[in-house]
């Protein structure tokens, strides 16, 4: 980094990737292991070492230089868990020494300090971490834990359709399950549905009877507006829309084509025309949003029809190092793979498991708005309309 550069990350100001430290606040180990955490939970950062809260140069002198140094190395090592590995630079602006300090993003999450203390950050600040939901997408994204595989507790077997899931076995084993001998419980924990007597989320939302009665937050709740200002109260047509991904996914593409216009496209007086987005379109992106979100997140889907779009916002934003511009090209991460596993055996569901879903619905429907927004914990797909 040149001294330019430097000066215009200064004239930015503090972010959720840049810090100002001024060589006085740089003293002690625990507030420093507490910052390198934060930027490794989160997606990694700065810290400028020399420039106080309001973006001035003050600089530092040698001793400064060979005290940080050190408090760096001994703090990365000793006083972070797991250790990190951060990058030191020196850069000279009007003669005063700035020392960057560049903490990637964790590769093990989740980070701690000392005290056990995990810590992300919340703006230009960093804040603890103290919810569970929280530290499992750490892990999550570490794949150390995944949230399809976690016990649902208060679920058995009883709590299987077990007609859906019957019909499901026989038609990809060729085999009736009752002429197999294994106990149903049994049967769930080999197909990975299960631990021990308790259905995991993948069983429950892949076969069960009623998810909402455990997961009552993991519902569509979609709206078709009058307009295009989602805080207004005139809408068309809503639905909660409840059951098991199979029930999720038809429940949803029926709502979006009984509130989408048809179009005569040249076709035939008597024909009922083409859906005014495609409905290839439709199908990809509504599969995409059930199978991909962040399970941790107890937050339903959301389907918004307005006049001039349509927004599919799905919990959770991308995962690791994902971004936009990656899954335009048919680059995804499995963030459910028990679930997503069983989706490419539903024939209700047009997933395949090869990354070419977005492709798809963007070879139909070029004009397809895709946002990832770290900080809100969602991403959405916008569909445009004519109004």
């Amino acid at each position: 980094m040149g001294a330019v550069e430097l000066l215009e990350l200064i004239a930015r100001g503090e972010d959720s990737r840049t810090q100002f430290k001024r060589a006085q606040d740089v003293t002690n180990t625990k507030s420093l292991a507490g910052e390198m955490a934060a930027f490794a939970n989160s997606k990694g950062g700065r810290i400028l070492i020399g420039v106080d809260d309001a973006g001035l140069v003050i600089g530092l002198s040698t001793d400064d230089l060979r005290r940080i140094n050190q408090l760096i190395s001994n703090t990365a090592t000793d006083c972070v868990r797991p250790s990190v590995s951060p990058e030191t630079e020196n850069i000279s602006v009007d003669g005063k020494l700035v020392m960057v300090v560049t903490v990637p993003e964790g590769i093990s999450k989740p980070y701690a300090d000392n005290d056990g203390v995990f810590w992300v950050k919340s703006g230009a600040d960093k804040r603890r971490v103290t919810a569970r939901e929280e530290v499992q997408r750490m892990l999550q994204s570490s794949e150390l834990v995944y949230a399809d595989e976690v016990p649902v507790a208060g679920t058995s077997s009883n709590d299987i359709d077990l007609e859906r899931f019957s019909a499901f076995f026989a038609r990809h084993y060729g085999e009736r399950l009752a002429d197999t001998g294994t106990p149903l419980d049994q049967m769930l924990n080999n197909l990975g549905l299960a631990r021990d007597t308790r259905l995991n989320l993948a069983g429950l939302m892949l076969f069960g009877r009623n998810p909402q009665r455990y997961r009552p937050a993991f519902v569509v709740k979609a709206v078709s507006f009058v307009g295009n200002d989602p805080t207004g109260d005139c809408y068309r047509d809503s639905e909660d829309i409840a059951g098991c991904l199979r029930d999720l996914y038809k429940g949803t593409i029926s709502f979006l084509t009984r509130n989408l216009r048809r179009v005569q496209n040249g076709k035939g007086f008597n024909t009922q025309g083409d859906l005014e987005v495609p409905r290839v379109a439709l199908e990809e992106l509504v599969a995409n949003m059930l199978l991909h979100r962040d399970y941790f997140v107890s937050a339903p889907w959301r389907v918004f029809m307005f006049d001039n779009c349509i927004e599919l916002i799905s919990p959770g934003a991308l995962p690791n190092s994902i971004t936009v511009e990656n899954i335009r090209y048919g680059v995804s991460v499995i963030r459910n793979p028990i679930i997503v596993s069983y989706a490419t055996k539903a024939d209700e569901l047009p997933y395949r498991g090869i990354g070419t879903g977005i492709r798809r619905a963007l070879a139909a429907a070029p004009n397809i708005g895709l946002v990832s927004n770290q900080e809100a914990n969602l991403f959405t797909a916008r569909i445009p309309r004519k109004e």
